[in-house]
C-alpha cells in the first residue's frame, strides 16, 4: 500500500517538473496573435548553423548588431536545450502593416582581426543565420534551373573571386491575414494545428488585426558610404536609397573597416489561414518514395509470413500430430529414432550465458521501443510539431522515464523466469536496467560534449542542464524502473512446459558457424527502413523539417512484424539442426540490423556529407550515430528475443512427455 502510495507520489512529481518544461518556457506564437496595425513585432535569432560542421553557435558570436536593450536569451525548453538552440532578442524592429525602407541598424566597431578571421571562417563554413518571427522561421527562396527551392535562413556571406562578402541588408516581406472575429477560449491540437472556437466578442474586438502566416527574407550585399551614417541613429532612414539584388554582392569585408547593417520590411496581405501557416515549411515531397518503402516492407513480410506458416502448419502441426497419437510405448521407441529439435527437448530451455545482461538488453530494449511507438504516435497525430521546437526531445525523455516501468518489469520476470522462480538478485536487475542504456549513452554524450566546450558550440548542454539530466535520471527513471522490477518480483514467473536435463546435450558441428547466419538476417529488417532513414538522417543533418510520421509510424510497425518474424524463422532453424543455445541468437538476429544502419551511417558521411569539415565534426556525427545505432539494437533485438520465447514456450508446451 505504501509503494503504491509513493508511486503515485512520483507519478505527480514527474508530471508536474514536465510540465515546467513543456510549458513554463513558452515561446510566442502557438496560438493566434491579434497583431492592430503600428503594433510592435519582434524577430528573434536562434543559432547560427552549418551542414558543414554541424556545430551551432551563438548569433552574436559573430560581429553583428546588439539590440538597444542589450542581449536577452529567450526561456527555451529542455528539448531546444539539448538541440543546441539558443534563442535570443535581436535589433530588427517591424510595425505591423507598415512598410519601411532604408532603415539604419547599426555600424560596428572597426573590424580586429581576430572578427575579420572569424567572418572568414564562418563563410566558409557556409553558416546560416536563423531569424524568427511570430514563431516562424525566416525563409528564403532562391530560383535555380528553373525550380524554385526554399531554405530557413540565409548564409553570413559568401566568397567571389578571393575576396569574402557579407549580407548586410535584409530585404523582409511578412505575410499577414486579417484576424477573425473570435475569441480564443480553446485551442484543440498542437502547435499550429488548431481550431480556434468563437466565443462571446470582447471589448475592442471591433478593432481590425492582422496574423502572421508567413517570414520571408531576401539577403543582400551592398555597399554602404561610412560617413554618411556617422550622425544617424538606431532606426534612422539612410541617406540614399538602397537597391536590393541578390545577384549582385558588393560589400566585402576587410580588417580594420566597420560593417554598416540596413534593412527594410513590407507587409504583404495573404490567403494563407493560421493553420496552414506552417506548410511552406512542411511540403511532404517524394510521398511515392515513402509509399514505395512501404510496399516494399509489405511484401518482405507476405514473403516471411509464409515461411512462419509452413513452419507451423506443415511441420511442426504434423509432427506434434504425430508425436502426440503414438503411445507410450511408441514414443519411447520413437524418442531414440527423433531428430531436428525434438532432440533438444530437454535443453531448450536451459539458462543462457550471462542471463543477467540478457534481462538487463531486453528490459531496456523494451522501454526504448515503448518509447519509439508512443512518440512516434503522438507525432503523427500532431502533438509535436515543428512550431513546438523542442517538443519532441522533451516527449522522447518524458516516456522513455514512465516506460522504465514496463521495462524494469519484463527484465525482473524474465530473470525470475531463467532462475526458475528465485526472487534472489531481483534488485540489481532492476537497478542495472535503470543504468545501462543512459549510462552508455550519458557517457558517449557527455565525450561528445568535451569536444562542442572547447569550441565554443551551443550545441554544449550547459552544465545546469548536466544537473537537471542527472537529476531525472536518479529521482525519476531510476525509481520508476525499480518499482516497475518490484512488480515484476510480484507477479508469477513464467512456468517452463518441460523440464531441463541435468547434463547438456552436446550441439553437432555445424557446416557453416550459426552467428554468420544471425548477422545475415539483420538485412531484412534494413531491407524495410532503409528509405526512411535517408529521410530521418536528411532532417537531422540536413537541417531539414521531417513531418512523415504518420509514414514513420507504419514503417516501424512494419519494422516490429519483420523483426519478430526473422527472429523466430532463425530460431527455428537452430533447433532444428539440435542447436539449444538460441537466447542470444534470436535477440542478434533481428538486432543485427543496427550493424547495417551503422554501416550506411557511414555510407552518409561519405556520400552525403562529403563537405562535413573537420575531425570534430566528423567525431560529432559517428558519436551520435553510435547512441542511435545501440538504441536500434536494443529495441529490435527486443522484439525478436521475445517473439522467439513465445514460439519456443508454445513449441514445447504442446509435446507430452513422461
Amino acid at each position: 500500500m505504501d509503494l503504491t502510495r509513493n508511486f503515485s507520489i512520483w507519478v505527480f512529481f514527474l508530471f508536474f517538473v514536465f510540465q515546467s518544461f513543456c510549458y513554463g518556457f513558452y515561446l510566442p506564437g502557438s496560438y493566434p496573435h491579434k497583431y492592430v496595425v503600428g503594433d510592435a513585432l519582434s524577430v528573434k535569432v536562434n543559432s547560427i548553423t552549418s551542414i558543414d560542421t554541424e556545430m551551432p553557435f551563438s548569433y552574436y558570436s559573430l560581429p553583428f548588431c546588439k539590440p538597444q536593450e542589450g542581449v536577452k536569451d529567450s526561456a527555451e525548453n529542455l528539448g531546444e536545450l539539448l538541440m543546441g538552440d539558443r534563442i535570443e532578442n535581436s535589433p530588427y524592429r517591424f510595425k505591423m502593416y507598415t512598410n519601411e525602407s532604408d532603415i539604419f541598424l547599426c555600424k560596428t566597431d572597426p573590424l580586429s582581426k581576430d572578427n575579420f578571421d572569424l567572418l572568414k571562417k564562418r563563410i566558409d563554413e557556409m553558416y546560416q543565420v536563423n531569424l524568427i518571427l511570430d514563431n516562424l522561421p525566416a525563409i528564403r527562396y532562391t530560383n535555380k534551373d528553373g525550380y524554385l527551392l526554399w531554405w530557413t535562413g540565409f548564409p553570413v556571406g559568401v566568397k567571389y573571386q578571393d575576396a569574402y562578402y557579407v549580407f548586410n541588408h535584409l530585404k523582409f516581406k511578412v505575410l499577414v491575414h486579417k484576424y477573425e472575429e473570435t475569441n480564443v477560449a480553446r485551442v484543440m491540437g498542437t502547435g499550429d494545428a488548431v481550431d480556434v472556437i468563437p466565443t462571446k466578442a470582447s471589448e475592442g474586438s471591433d478593432v481590425p488585426g492582422y496574423m502572421v502566416v508567413g517570414f520571408e527574407v531576401v539577403p543582400c550585399s551592398v555597399m554602404h558610404n561610412v560617413d554618411l551614417v556617422k550622425d544617424l541613429k538606431i532606426y534612422g532612414k539612410y541617406p540614399s536609397q538602397i537597391k536590393c539584388d541578390s545577384n549582385i554582392v558588393s560589400m566585402p569585408i576587410k580588417e580594420g573597416q566597420p560593417i554598416v547593417f540596413t534593412y527594410e520590411v513590407n507587409f504583404d496581405m495573404s490567403d494563407i489561414k493560421w493553420p496552414s501557416r506552417w506548410d511552406a515549411y512542411l511540403k511532404m515531397e517524394g510521398s511515392k518514395v515513402h509509399w514505395f518503402s512501404i510496399l516494399n516492407s509489405l511484401m518482405v513480410i507476405t514473403f516471411l509470413a509464409g515461411i512462419v506458416l509452413v513452419i507451423f502448419l506443415r511441420t511442426v502441426r504434423r509432427d506434434l500430430t504425430r508425436y502426440e497419437e503414438l503411445d507410450k510405448e511408441a514414443q519411447a521407441q520413437m524418442n531414440e529414432e527423433l531428430s531436428g529439435w525434438k532432440l533438444v527437448v530437454g535443453d531448450v530451455f536451459r539458462a543462457p550465458s550471462n542471463p543477467g545482461l540478457l534481462c538487463i538488453v531486453v528490459g531496456d530494449g523494451v522501454q526504448i521501443l515503448g518509447m519509439a511507438v508512443v512518440t512516434i504516435l503522438f507525432a503523427a497525430l500532431g502533438f509535436m510539431s515543428p512550431a513546438s521546437r523542442g517538443t519532441l526531445i522533451t516527449g522522447m525523455l518524458f516516456f522513455y522515464m514512465i516506460l522504465g516501468v514496463p521495462g524494469g518489469y519484463v527484465a525482473v520476470r524474465l530473470w525470475r523466469t531463467i532462475s526458475c522462480g528465485d526472487l534472489k538478485g531481483w534488485i540489481s536487475v532492476a537497478w542495472r536496467v535503470a543504468c545501462f542504456f543512459p549510462g552508455i549513452a550519458f557517457l558517449i554524450l557527455t565525450t561528445l560534449n568535451f569536444l562542442l566546450w572547447g569550441s565554443h558550440s551551443t550545441g554544449a548542454i550547459p552544465f545546469s542542464l548536466f544537473v537537471i539530466l542527472l537529476l531525472l535520471w536518479f529521482c525519476i527513471s531510476v525509481p520508476l524502473t525499480l518499482f516497475g522490477g518490484y512488480l515484476g518480483a510480484k507477479a508469477p514467473h513464467i512456468e517452463y512446459p518441460i523440464r531441463t536435463n541435468q547434463i547438456p546435450r552436446e550441439i553437432p558441428a555445424q557446416k557453416y558457424p550459426s552467428w554468420l547466419l544471425v548477422l545475415g538476417a539483420g538485412t531484412l529488417p534494413f531491407g524495410t527502413l532503409f528509405i526512411e532513414l535517408f529521410f530521418i538522417m536528411s532532417s537531422i543533418w540536413m537541417g531539414r523539417f521531417y513531418y512523415v510520421f504518420g509514414f514513420l509510424l507504419i514503417v516501424l510497425i512494419l519494422l516490429v512484424v519483420v523483426c519478430a518474424e526473422v527472429s523466430l524463422v532463425l530460431t527455428y532453424m537452430h533447433i532444428c539442426v539440435e542447436d539449444w543455445k538460441w537466447w542470444w541468437k534470436s535477440f542478434f538476429a533481428s538486432g543485427s540490423v543496427a550493424i547495417y544502419i551503422f554501416l550506411y551511417s557511414i555510407n552518409y558521411l561519405v556520400f552525403d556529407l562529403r563537405s562535413l569539415s573537420g575531425p570534430v565534426s566528423a567525431t560529432l556525427y559517428l558519436g551520435y550515430s553510435l547512441v542511435m545505432v545501440i538504441a536500434v539494437m536494443l529495441a529490435t533485438g527486443t522484439v525478436g528475443f521475445l517473439s522467439s520465447f513465445w514460439f519456443v514456450h508454445y513449441l514445447f508446451s504442446s509435446v507430452k512427455l513422461d
